[in-house]
């Protein structure tokens, strides 16, 4: 029997399929709404680092440097953590900073203290980087 007349063909379905496929990789591989913090003084292992003011990394939170692929954290007053911001699941960069680190684009959330899964698809931990303490200033390699 044709498919005239009796609305979208399989054809149709098809390319429609395929089109919201490709939405869906996209997604998948963009950074979204990734936090900045605005007190990166210089990105990257070139120069020494990366340096994030020890005032804008809130206890038992923290910040993403997204221009670094970084996220520093301060599990507890005074301790400070440093992890690739770059999650191991699908390798989107991770989206924001609560109690956990999270990643939008499959739910991944990554302890604050060490980095390890400890929600959703991802089962790799963050990459742990250097954090050097000076005064107010931390740096991250």
């Amino acid at each position: 029997m044709s498919d005239a007349g009796q609305g979208i063909g399989r054809r149709g379905v098809l390319a429609a399929g395929g089109a919201a496929a490709a939405v869906g990789l996209t997604a998948c591989g963009s950074s979204g709404s990734s936090t900045t913090s605005s007190s990166a003084e210089g990105a990257g292992a070139g120069a020494g680092g990366t340096s994030v003011k020890t005032a804008d990394v809130p206890v038992g939170g923290g910040v993403i440097e997204a221009g670094a692929k970084i996220v520093v954290t301060q599990p507890t007053e005074g301790t400070f953590k440093a992890f690739s911001a770059v999650c191991t699941h699908q390798h989107c960069l991770v989206s924001g900073v609560t109690s956990t680190i999270n990643c939008s684009c499959h739910n991944s959330q990554f302890s604050l203290t060490d980095g390890s899964p400890v929600a959703g698809p991802a089962r790799t931990p963050l990459p742990s980087k250097t954090v050097t303490v000076s005064g107010d200033t931390l740096t991250v390699s």
